[in-house]
């Protein structure tokens, strides 16, 4: 379905995203090392594609995702779904919406940014997470999806 192309973490507010190879997801928390992640949060990791990145001349990790993928139709995705990222299962909790920091990268960022900034996920299972790694709807998921399209 997808490929993990970049991963990013956060370690201090407002600073640059720091790139790295491999990433372990904390069950219920986010991205090891990471402050964005917080128990019980719905925003645990951000998804965003490269496609749209490279569609608006923005560079990875500027938009402060987690995770930059690929070749994942993200119109596709409903909350609720599970995907299977690496060795981790990540739940699908809102769309991201883009804020006024945006427009800190580029003005009127935040505007094209509007309704195609990506996913925010909960971490179900954690696990190890690296470049390259694959994404995928969980089997329980597609299962649940394929029911959905003969009702």
């Amino acid at each position: 379905m997808g490929e993990v192309l970049h991963l990013y973490v956060c370690l201090v507010h407002r600073l640059a995203m720091k790139e790295i190879e491999e990433a372990e997801a904390v069950t219920n928390k986010g991205l090891k090392g990471c402050i964005h992640g917080r128990p019980s949060s719905r925003r645990q990791i951000s998804l965003m594609d490269i496609e749209t990145l490279d569609l608006l001349g923005v560079e990875p990790g500027r938009v402060k995702e987690n995770i930059t993928v690929r070749d994942m139709d993200f119109q596709q995705l409903k909350t609720g779904q599970q995907l299977r990222v690496g060795g981790s299962i990540l739940e699908i909790t809102e769309p991201c919406n883009p804020c006024s920091r945006m427009d800190e990268i580029r003005p009127g960022l935040k505007e094209e940014l509007r309704g195609r900034r990506g996913w925010l996920c909960r971490v179900v299972r954690g696990g190890i997470i690296r470049r390259g790694s694959s994404i995928q709807l969980t089997p329980a998921n597609a299962e649940a999806d394929r029911e959905e399209i003969r009702a």
